[in-house]
């Protein structure tokens, strides 16, 4: 039964339970972030690149010349799908940045937090008694 404790324990500690909220955050965000990427900053971006989707751009490897690349996909052609790629490095810096801005914003919150000056540490035994002396040659 020690097993069986000791796991529930683990399993419900503050950290494991933070990190699954994060998780799932997380993968909500996600979805947030490519929703903006694909419908909102892409389309702008291949308007002023001359009606360019950058999904669609490939360089298929075996040399033949596909008219899109669900055509090359479906004749099963090697294809290096650049643009795909470009899309996820930019949705990667989006979400870079988001979670920058989150940190950043944390950490000046525990700073605020820090810079209340620490009571002074409470002196040693010695400190004490050189305290004392000190006081009694005084009243002499």
């Amino acid at each position: 039964m020690g097993f069986v404790k000791e796991f529930k324990e683990f399993a419900l500690k503050g950290n494991v339970v933070d990190l699954a909220v994060a998780v799932v955050i997380g993968g909500a965000f996600g979805k947030i972030v490519t929703s903006l990427v694909n419908d909102i900053i892409m389309p702008p971006i291949g308007l002023l690149m001359g009606d360019t989707d950058f999904t669609s751009l490939f360089i298929p490897l075996d040399g033949n010349d596909y008219e899109s690349l669900d055509a090359a996909t479906e004749a099963a052609a090697p294809v290096l799908a650049y643009g795909s790629f470009i899309q996820t490095v930019i949705e990667f810096v989006i979400i870079a940045m988001a979670i920058f801005l989150v940190i950043k914003g944390i950490n000046r919150f525990k700073k605020k937090k820090e810079a209340a000056p620490a009571a002074p540490p409470a002196p040693t035994p010695s400190e004490k008694l050189l305290e004392e002396i000190r006081d009694l040659l005084k009243t002499k």
